[in-house]
């Protein structure tokens, strides 16, 4: 994707057979009640890491049962299979980041990761688990119109989506994207009550607002207590 810096590998390692453990381990150490795991997309694995990162979950609630865990997902090439691996695997929260709008996705994301394909993605997860939580991102500064954020916005919510991050595109490197607009915090304001009242959940929305939030993960862990 032209917005991350992290470098693609010609020859990824070998998965790390103990990293389920290992994660488990150290989480149940911090005492931890509210984890977020993310991971690169392995594109050279047949499951694409799927059945990996399930495993790392199941190992975390099994060792911590008490624990909520927010899995910020791959997509898996859209391949729905592959999802249901990870949302079976005990998790709480469902996150795949939809990073932009329609008419721009093809500019800002990798080729193999479309609009729709990520809308399906986080449609797909909901249908197969309806309990679960599913969770968004949207990056803003990259030439987006108000009522493509809105718009998208309302494709979230027909996909199911239940949380949205709204944040600002920060340039990390000369050869990725030029940010076009440094938003407002007025508008963030705007955009969150925006979606507030279109019928999120929760909506985190401000200039250094991130897919993992630290007051999203509050409300989340409080809603997920509740809802338990």
């Amino acid at each position: 994707c032209r917005f991350c810096s992290v470098k693609t590998s010609q020859a990824p390692p070998a998965l790390d057979p103990n990293e389920p453990e290992n994660t488990a381990e150290a989480i149940a150490k911090w005492g931890l009640s509210y984890v977020v795991l993310t991971s690169v997309d392995r594109d050279d694995l047949s499951d694409g890491g799927a059945n990996h990162i399930a495993a790392c979950i199941s190992h975390l609630k099994a060792k911590n049962p008490k624990v909520l865990v927010e899995c910020l997902s791959p997509d898996f090439g859209g391949d729905e299979d592959l999802v249901k691996v990870v949302v079976d695997s005990g998790l709480d929260v469902f996150a795949h980041n939809v990073e932009t709008v329609e008419r721009l996705t093809p500019k800002v994301r990798d080729r193999r990761a479309g609009y729709a394909q990520t809308l399906a993605v986080l449609a797909g997860a909901k249908r197969h688990n309806p309990e679960l939580v599913t969770k968004t991102s949207i990056m803003l500064g990259l030439g987006e119109e108000e009522a493509e954020v809105e718009a998208t916005m309302r494709d979230l919510l027909d996909a199911g989506t239940e949380i949205l991050t709204l944040g600002q595109y920060l340039r990390p490197t000369p050869r990725h994207l030029k940010v076009r607009e440094f938003v407002t915090p007025d508008k963030f304001e705007m955009f969150g009550k925006m979606g507030e009242e279109m019928g999120f959940r929760y909506v985190a929305s401000g200039p250094l607002v991130r897919s993992s939030y630290k007051a999203g993960e509050f409300f989340l862990e409080t809603m997920l207590r509740e809802r338990s």
